[in-house]
């Protein structure tokens, strides 16, 4: 039998992926979360085989639970198929990633292809992926942009980031050239829809 801990915010979804897999004969639903604090956790108390994870939870994201469950068998499955997300969930490790409009069938062989070892991308997806190319901006770059998209100030965000206005700028700056944008609002735009954020 495998072992399956699901963690999605929505719980309709997550209900609903639960149901379909426990009509699996060989997949067992052990546990399921709302949110992605709670998952390592829930990790520790249910010793899950495979670990699903939507991306865009309260908490921590799917990717930050990817990275501290290195070692896991983690699937992430998520709405966002989005280029940059699947390089990001492959560096820090995850078996598998699968959107979620995939028949439910394909979302069970899976979870069995990544209980066996292997590595199971969405086809289409790793096609745009590679045609996007990997994120281009830093860690640091990232969070600088994550914070901007609510238009704040330069100053506001010096003192959200605890760095100085300078500092702030720079990052900006690094970030509009690397994207290709014309202003920090078009590069929050575009790092987003790439999966960069």
């Amino acid at each position: 039998m495998i072992r399956v801990l699901i963690a999605d915010d929505q719980e309709l979804v997550r209900g609903g992926l639960a149901a379909l897999l426990d009509l699996e004969a060989d997949i067992e639903v052990v546990t399921q979360v709302g949110r992605g604090d709670l998952v390592e956790a829930a990790v520790a108390e249910h010793r899950p085989d495979v670990v699903l994870l939507d991306i865009e939870m309260p908490g921590m994201s799917g990717l930050e639970v990817a990275e501290r469950l290195r070692g896991q068998r983690v699937v992430i499955v998520t709405t966002f198929g989005r280029p940059g997300y699947l390089s990001r969930a492959l560096e820090a490790g995850v078996a598998g990633f699968v959107v979620k409009d995939a028949p439910a069938a394909e979302l069970a062989a899976a979870v069995r292809q990544v209980m066996e070892g292997a590595r199971v991308i969405d086809p289409k997806l790793a096609v745009s992926a590679s045609a996007v190319g990997p994120s281009p901006l830093t860690q640091r770059e990232r969070e600088v942009l994550r914070t901007a998209r609510d238009g704040a100030t330069v100053a506001d965000l010096a003192r959200r980031l605890f760095l100085t206005e300078g500092t702030v700028r720079n990052y900006l700056s690094s970030a509009i050239g690397k994207t290709g944008a014309r202003n920090r609002a078009e590069a929050v735009h575009l790092a987003e829809s790439r999966g960069w954020l």
